[in-house]
């Protein structure tokens, strides 16, 4: 049986002084993960708050899927499927067979 889910991000992007802070909120409608990411502008370079943006929500993105991945992994355990070993864990997903 097919199913689909829907699960939406909203990202909040703050700027004070040279530094923008994202928020980047995960909700799965059963549960919310959330991540944060910071850029700050040189002093020496031209402030051009888009890439401010851009930094800090791609960082808080970034936080937001290792914390996806570690719950993956907690679940996993709990199922049985338990670590991989250190030598063939892939970083995201299923190991590679080939390792």
């Amino acid at each position: 049986m097919a199913t689909t889910r829907e699960w939406n991000v909203r990202i909040f992007i703050f700027e004070e002084e040279g530094t923008t802070t994202a928020r980047a909120v995960l909700d799965t409608g059963e549960s919310t993960i959330t991540g944060r990411g910071v850029a700050r502008c040189n002093p020496e370079d031209i402030d051009i708050p888009e890439i401010g943006d851009e930094l800090a929500a791609s960082r808080a993105m970034a936080e937001l899927g290792r914390q996806l991945m570690r719950v993956a992994d907690r679940d996993l355990q709990g199922v049985g499927a338990g670590p991989l070993p250190a030598r063939t864990q892939a970083s995201f997903g299923w190991p590679d067979p080939n390792l």
